[in-house]
C-alpha cells in the first residue's frame, strides 16, 4: 500500500517522471495518494497532474482534473491546451483559448506557441493570422519560442513568405528558427531555397541539428540528388549523428530513391539501432527498382525480427505489396490488421483498397469501401480520399462507366471533389477513351468546382486527347496553357506520338522533354521506339549512343507471377529459371498453335536491327511471356493465370496473350505499369485501348 505523503521525492517530480516515461498507471497512483492527503486543491500539483495526463494520452483525465480545479492560471490553461494539441485535437485547443480569454487569463509566451501548433496541423490560415495580430501588441513577438511557432504556422499553412517575412525581422535566431524556414522550404518544393538557407545557417555559425540534417535530406531526395545527399551523409557524419535513427533511415531512403541500393544498404547495416520506418524504406527501395525477391526477403527478416509495425508502417507494407501485386502477402497484412486494430483508419482503408486494387481483385476492395463505411467510427463515405481511392482502382482496370458512376454518386453523397479526385477521373477517362466525358471534367472542374487546373491535370488532358488519335487537338490545348508546360506534359505526347507512330511530332516533344529533364532514360527509350518502328536505326544507333555518354540506362523489362506463396520474376530472354526448358518448350508450342489460327508476330516492337527469324525469337521470350509459360504450367487446369510487369506490355505480347487465352481456355491477367489487362477468349478488358 502506498503511503499517503512520499518522503525524499516530491510527489510534483513523481509525476514529471510518469509524464516522461507515460507511466499512466503509476501516475494514477500518485493521484488517489494526493486525493487521500488532502492535497487535491493544490494548485501546482494539480497544473502537474493535468500535464501528466496529457502527456500519457489520456486527455479525459487531464480534463476531468482541470475542470475539479480549486484555481487555474496560465500553466494550468496551456498545460490542458497542449494536451489537446498533442492529441491532433486542435479544435478543442482553439475553443479552450477562447474560453481562457473569455476567463481575463492572459495567455503567456508558451500558451502562444501550443496554440499555433494547432492551427499549423488544422491548416488554420485564418486563426493563425489573429493570434500574430494579438502577438504583436501583447509583447510576446521578441520571444524567439513564439517567433519560431509563428513561422511553422505560416509554412504548414503554406505561407511561405510570412514565414521569411517572420524570419527576416527576428533580432535573434536558434537553430529550431532555422529548421522551422529550412523545412518549410522543403514541405513547399522549394529545395533549392531550403539549401541556400542550410549554407548561410553554416556560414553564420549556427551549427544544424538532427532536424536540419533530416530536412536537407528530403531536399536531395527531392531533386534526387544523390552527389549532394553523399556531401550531406559526410557532414552528418562528422557533426556526430551517424547513429540517430531518424538520420539512418532518411539516408536510407535518399541512397534508395537515388538508385544507390548498394550505399542503402551499407548506410543500414551500420546503424546501431533499427526501428520499422528503417525496415520498411529499404522494403520500399527495393520494390521500387522492381527486385521483388530481395524487398521480400527484407520483410520476411524483418518479421523475424519481431519489429513492431504501427499503423503508417502498414501501410506502407500494403503499398510496396500493391507495387509488387503481391496479394497472398496482401492478405497477411490484411489479417494482422483485423487481429490487431479495432477500427480500421482512412489511412489503412485506403492502403488495403489500394492493394486488393493492383492485385486486380475488384470485389474484395469494393467490400473494404463498403465494410468500413458501415463499421468505422470515421465516417469513410465523408472522406475525399476514400472515395478518390476506389474511383483509381476502377480507373487502373479499365473500368471507365463504373468510375463516372462512383464519381457522380460521390457528388450525390455531398463529397466535394479535390484536385487528387479530379486527376483520378481525368486519367481514368484518358484510359478508357472517354473524351467527351474528360472534357466535362476538365472544364466542370474549372467553372463548377473553381479548381484551378495543376500541371498534371494538363498532362491528363494531352494523355486523353493523344490516346485517342487526336494529336493537333493535344497541340493546340498545349499552346493554349495558361503556364509554360512541364516535363509531363510534354512526355504524355511522346507517349501518344509513339502509340501512333507520328515521328515529326514526336521529335519535337522530345527535344522539349530532353531539355526539360534529359536524366530521364525513359524518354530517350520512347523516341527511340518511333525511330525502331519506322526502320531509322542510324536514329536508334544515335540515340543510345548518347545515352550512354550520359550515364542512362534503360530500365529492363521484369514480370513476375506468384504460385504457391512464392513470387517468380523473369527478365526478357531469361534462362537462369530451374524450369527454364518447360518454359521454352510451352512458348514454341503455343507460338506453334498460334500461328496456325492466324496470329502474325509484329515484328516492328523488336527494337534492334536484326533478321526477321531473330525478330521473332525475341518477341517470343519477352519477359511476360516467360512468366505466363510458367504460371500455365504450373497452376491447376482452368485456374486464372495473374502476371505484373514493370513496364507497358508491347503491342505483339498483347496480341499473342489474347491468342493464348483461347488455345489454353485459361483467364490470363496482365497489370503492366498503366493498367490491367483481362484476356479471356481472345478478348482483352481495355478493347485494345491502353
Amino acid at each position: 500500500m502506498m503511503k499517503p505523503i512520499l518522503q525524499d521525492v516530491s510527489l510534483t517530480e513523481v509525476l514529471r517522471s510518469c509524464a516522461r516515461l507515460c507511466d499512466l498507471k503509476l501516475g494514477k497512483k500518485i493521484h488517489a495518494s494526493i486525493i487521500r492527503s488532502g492535497l487535491d486543491c493544490n494548485l501546482i500539483l494539480s497544473n502537474t497532474l493535468v500535464d501528466m495526463y496529457a502527456k500519457c494520452r489520456s486527455i479525459e483525465s487531464a480534463r476531468d482534473v482541470f475542470d475539479r480545479m480549486c484555481e487555474k492560471n496560465v500553466v494550468s490553461w496551456t498545460a490542458l491546451i497542449a494536451g489537446y494539441t498533442q492529441q491532433g485535437c486542435a479544435g478543442e485547443a482553439l475553443l479552450l483559448l477562447r474560453q481562457m480569454v473569455c476567463d481575463s487569463v492572459k495567455p503567456n509566451q508558451f500558451t502562444f506557441s501550443t496554440i499555433l501548433r494547432a492551427c499549423a496541423s488544422l491548416a488554420g490560415r485564418e486563426q493563425g493570422k489573429q493570434l500574430h495580430a494579438i502577438i504583436i501588441p501583447s509583447g510576446f513577438e521578441s520571444h524567439v519560442v513564439v517567433c519560431n511557432a509563428v513561422m511553422d504556422m505560416y509554412a504548414k499553412c503554406g505561407q511561405i513568405d510570412d514565414a521569411r517575412q517572420v524570419f527576416a525581422k527576428m533580432s535573434e535566431r536558434d537553430v529550431i528558427s532555422w529548421n522551422s524556414l529550412v523545412a518549410g522550404y522543403v514541405q513547399h518544393s522549394n529545395v533549392n531555397e531550403a539549401l541556400n538557407l542550410f549554407y548561410q545557417m553554416q556560414q553564420q555559425g549556427m551549427k544544424p541539428d538532427e532536424f536540419t540534417f533530416a530536412s536537407i535530406v528530403s531536399a536531395c531526395v527531392v531533386l534526387v540528388a544523390l552527389n549532394q545527399g553523399r556531401q550531406v551523409h559526410a557532414s552528418i557524419m562528422k557533426s556526430g549523428f551517424g547513429s540517430h535513427v531518424v538520420l539512418g533511415s532518411s539516408l536510407v531512403d535518399l541512397y534508395a530513391k537515388c538508385r544507390g541500393l548498394e550505399e542503402a544498404c551499407l548506410v543500414f547495416d551500420e546503424m546501431p539501432r533499427r526501428n520499422a520506418i528503417s525496415w520498411t524504406t529499404m522494403i520500399t527501395g527495393y520494390a521500387q527498382q522492381g527486385k521483388v525477391t530481395e524487398a521480400l526477403s527484407f520483410f520476411y527478416q524483418m518479421q523475424q525480427e519481431g519489429i513492431e509495425l504501427d499503423e503508417f508502417t502498414l501501410a506502407t507494407i500494403l503499398g510496396v505489396f500493391a507495387s509488387l501485386a503481391s496479394l497472398e502477402h496482401g492478405k497477411q497484412i490484411h489479417g494482422k490488421i483485423i487481429r490487431s486494430i479495432c477500427n480500421l483508419s482512412v489511412t489503412l482503408g485506403n492502403a488495403l483498397i489500394n492493394m486488393y486494387m493492383k492485385c486486380g481483385r475488384v470485389e474484395e476492395a469494393r467490400l473494404v469501401f463498403d465494410w468500413t463505411a458501415e463499421r468505422s467510427v470515421i465516417s469513410w463515405t465523408s472522406n475525399v480520399i476514400s472515395w478518390t481511392s476506389i474511383i483509381s482502382g476502377y480507373g487502373n482496370i479499365g473500368n471507365g462507366k463504373e468510375v463516372v458512376h462512383l464519381f457522380e454518386q460521390m457528388q450525390l453523397s455531398g463529397i466535394k471533389p479535390d484536385h487528387v479526385t479530379f486527376l483520378t477521373i481525368l486519367s481514368a477517362c484518358s484510359h478508357a477513351g472517354l473524351v467527351d466525358e474528360g472534357w466535362h471534367y476538365f472544364n466542370s472542374m474549372i467553372h463548377q468546382h473553381c479548381i484551378e487546373p495543376k500541371a498534371e491535370h494538363y498532362a491528363c488532358m494531352v494523355d486523353l486527347l493523344g490516346r485517342a488519335g487526336q494529336l493537333d487537338e493535344a497541340v493546340t490545348f498545349i499552346r493554349e496553357m495558361p503556364f509554360e508546360p512541364n516535363v509531363a506534359v510534354w512526355e504524355a505526347l511522346l507517349g501518344s506520338c509513339r502509340i501512333h507512330h507520328n515521328m515529326e511530332l514526336g521529335k519535337l516533344a522530345a527535344e522539349f522533354v530532353f531539355k526539360l529533364n534529359p536524366e530521364n532514360p525513359a524518354s530517350y527509350v520512347l523516341l527511340s521506339n518511333i525511330h525502331a518502328a519506322a526502320g531509322r536505326w542510324g536514329e536508334v544507333s544515335y540515340l543510345r549512343k548518347l545515352m550512354t555518354e550520359r550515364g542512362l540506362k534503360k530500365e529492363p523489362g521484369c514480370s513476375w507471377i506468384e504460385v504457391g506463396k512464392k513470387v517468380y520474376a523473369f527478365l526478357v530472354g531469361d534462362r537462369s529459371h530451374p524450369q527454364t526448358e518447360e518454359i521454352y518448350a510451352m512458348l514454341d508450342g503455343l507460338a506453334g498453335k498460334m500461328k496456325e489460327v492466324g496470329y502474325m508476330p509484329d515484328t516492328n516492337f523488336v527494337l534492334h536491327d536484326l533478321e526477321e527469324e531473330q525478330k521473332e525469337s525475341v518477341l517470343t521470350h519477352h519477359s511476360e511471356k516467360l512468366a505466363i509459360a510458367f504460371g500455365l504450367i504450373n497452376t491447376p487446369t482452368g485456374m486464372s493465370v495473374k502476371v505484373f510487369k514493370n513496364l507497358r506490355v508491347c503491342g505483339d505480347c498483347h496480341t499473342s496473350i489474347k491468342f493464348i487465352s483461347t488455345i489454353t481456355g485459361r483467364e490470363i491477367i496482365v497489370r503492366d505499369a498503366n493498367r490491367f489487362h483481362h484476356f479471356k477468349n481472345g478478348i482483352c478488358s481495355c478493347g485494345d485501348y491502353w
